[in-house]
C-alpha cells in the first residue's frame, strides 16, 4: 500500500488549539495481563507481567475497571470506527479473504449472512459496511492529521477497505487486511514464510527492517514517532490510531525482554508472551516519552484499550471467567486507561461501564467535534465519566451480539446494572449472573430470579430488533433462533 493519502487534510487556525490524540489500542490483551491492577486486588497475573509504563499512565489518568470491546476483534475495530454495535454494523466475526467466512460448519446452525468483507469505502461492494463517516475521516474534518500504524484489519483482502488510506486515514505505517503479523521478526522480514504460513499475513511497508534483528513493535513504533514529529512540525493537531500486532499470535519472544521471563521460571509460549507484553507497554513508554521532548505534552490526549479479551491458549485472567470469543467477562472486559491533560484528575479509578462504541463520540468531543456524529451510532459519550462526573449507567444496555460459530458457539449477551444475562443459541438456554456479587460467573441465577430473566430478556430482544440483527437459523427447519 502507499504510505500517504493524496488529500491530506490541512488544518486551518481553528485547529491549531485542539488536542493531539492518541489511541493505543493492543491485540488480544486480557484484563489482568499488565502490572497494573485492574481487579480490586493484586492478581498472580499482575506480578507476572511488567508493564512500568501502563502504571505511569494510570498515575497521570483516570483507570476504567469495567471497560468492555467485543469478544473478537474485527467486530471491535468496526465499533471504534463508526460507533456501532457490532449487532447494528453486521461484522460479526474477523475478517481476510473476499467473500470467505472463516467460520467452522456447525452441527446444527445455519449462520447469517454478515458483512464478511468488513468495511467498505464503496457503497456498491457487497457483504461489506459502507460507512463515510468513520472516525478518521471525521477528525480530518476537523482539522487534525490522522495516523494509522500497525494492525487495520477492517476490510478484506482485495476490497477497498483493506487499506486504511481508504477509510480516512491521510498515513498509513504497516496496515492491510492481516488480523496478525507473518512475524514479529525483522531478520523474517515479518513474514509468514518460516511457519509454511500464506503470505497474505504478511507485513507491508516497513521493507527497510527486512533482514534485521529487530521486533515488528519497535519498528512500528520508529515509524509512529517520525509522524509525530512531522504533525509537530506542520503545526497540525493528529489523531494517532496507534494499533499493535501485539500481543496476537505468532507468539514470538520480543529478544530485548525474553531471558527476563526465563530467569522468572516461566517457559515456552508464556515467556514469549510476556516478553510482548513488555515490549508492547516499552512502545507505550517511548510514545509518552517522546510526547514530553515535543513539547504537546499539555495538548495531547493518551487513551489506552485493547479490543478483546485474552485468548484461550493463555492463562486465565482469573477471577474472570472465560477468554477471546466467549460472552464470559474474560472474553470481553479489557484495561482501559485515558490521560486528558487539564481534565482527568491523576490517579483515579472509576467503576463506570464503558463499551467499545463508546470510543467514536467520545473522540469526536474531545476534539471539539461533537456535531460531526453521524451515522446510527449506539455509542455514547464518556467524557463526562473522564470530567469526574457523577453519570448514572445503571440502566444502560451493554450488549454483545455474536451469531457466527468460530472456536465458540454463538451467542448474544447484555448488562444492565450489575445483571448480566447470556444467551446460547446453540442450545436456546440462558445464564444470569450478578457482576457485584459473582465476578466469577459460577453462580447462575436464571432459575431463582425468573423476573429479572424475564426483564433482561425483554431489554436483548429489542435492543437486537432495533438495530435489525441477524440471528442463526436451525438447520432442521430454517427458522431464526432468537433470544
Amino acid at each position: 500500500f502507499c504510505v500517504y493519502s493524496c488529500d491530506c487534510a490541512v488544518g486551518g487556525t481553528e485547529s491549531l488549539n485542539k488536542p493531539n490524540i492518541i489511541f493505543f489500542f493492543v491485540d488480544d490483551m486480557g484484563w489482568q495481563e499488565t502490572s497494573e491492577p485492574f481487579h480490586s486486588e493484586i492478581t498472580e497475573l499482575n506480578k507476572r507481567f511488567n508493564t512500568p509504563n501502563m502504571v505511569r499512565l494510570a498515575d497521570q489518568g483516570v483507570k476504567f475497571t469495567q471497560a468492555y470491546a467485543s469478544a473478537i476483534c474485527s467486530p471491535s475495530r468496526v465499533s471504534l470506527m463508526t460507533g456501532m454495535n457490532a449487532s447494528r454494523h453486521r461484522v460479526s466475526c474477523w475478517t481476510l479473504r473476499k467473500n470467505v467466512s472463516p467460520e467452522h460448519k456447525h452441527p446444527t446452525l445455519n449462520s447469517p449472512s454478515w458483512n464478511m468483507n468488513g468495511m467498505s469505502a464503496s457503497n456498491i461492494e457487497q457483504k461489506a459496511l459502507y460507512f463515510p463517516s468513520t472516525l478518521p475521516n471525521q477528525l480530518r474534518k476537523a482539522g487534525y492529521r490522522t495516523i494509522h500504524a500497525g494492525k487495520a484489519h477492517f476490510g478484506a483482502k482485495d476490497t477497498s477497505g483493506a487499506n486504511p488510506l481508504t477509510l480516512g486515514f491521510d498515513v498509513n505505517i504497516a496496515g492491510n487486511q492481516n488480523g496478525g503479523p507473518g512475524s514479529y521478526h525483522g531478520d523474517k522480514n515479518f513474514s509468514a514464510a518460516w511457519r509454511k504460513g500464506d503470505l497474505i499475513w504478511n507485513v507491508p511497508g516497513l521493507e527497510k527492517y527486512h533482514g534485521q534483528k529487530i521486533n515488528l513493535t519497535e519498528a512500528i513504533t520508529r515509524e509512529v514517532i517520525s509522524e509525530m514529529e512531522l504533525s509537530v512540525k506542520k503545526k497540525q493537531p493528529f489523531y494517532l490510531y496507534m494499533s499493535h500486532y501485539a500481543v496476537h499470535a505468532p507468539w514470538e519472544e520480543d529478544r530485548r525482554f525474553y531471558q527476563k521471563y526465563l530467569n522468572k521460571g516461566l517457559k515456552g509460549t508464556l515467556a514469549k508472551h510476556a516478553s510482548m507484553i513488555e515490549s508492547m507497554d516499552h512502545s507505550l513508554g517511548e510514545i509518552m516519552t517522546k510526547v514530553n521532548k515535543l513539547g504537546i505534552e499539555d495538548n495531547t490526549i493518551i487513551i489506552f484499550m485493547s479490543d478483546n479479551g485474552s485468548p484461550s491458549q493463555m492463562s486465565r485472567n482469573l477471577p474472570l471467567r472465560g477468554h477471546k470469543i466467549t460472552a464470559y467477562e474474560g472474553g470481553t472486559r479489557v484495561p482501559l486507561i485515558v490521560k486528558w491533560p487539564g481534565v482527568s484528575e491523576a490517579n483515579t479509578i472509576t467503576t463506570k461501564p464503558i463499551i467499545i462504541e463508546d470510543i467514536y463520540p467520545t473522540i469526536l468531543e474531545m476534539a471539539d467535534a461533537k456535531h460531526l456524529t453521524k451515522g446510527n451510532t449506539d455509542g455514547q459519550s464518556f467524557c463526562s465519566i473522564i470530567k469526574g462526573r457523577d453519570v448514572d449507567v445503571s440502566q444502560r444496555s451493554f450488549v454483545w451480539h455474536y451469531p457466527c460459530y468460530y472456536n465458540q458457539q454463538p451467542f448474544s449477551a447484555i448488562r444492565v446494572g450489575d445483571w448480566k444475562m447470556i444467551f446460547s443459541y446453540n442450545n436456546q438456554k440462558y445464564q444470569l449472573y450478578n457482576l457485584k456479587d459473582d465476578l466469577s460467573e459460577k453462580n447462575n441465577l436464571s432459575k431463582t430470579h425468573p423476573e429479572k430473566l424475564k426483564m433482561l430478556r425483554k431489554k436483548l430482544r429489542i435492543y437486537l430488533d432495533e438495530r435489525k440483527a441477524q440471528y442463526p437459523t436451525l438447520k432442521k427447519t430454517n427458522k431464526l433462533v432468537k433470544p
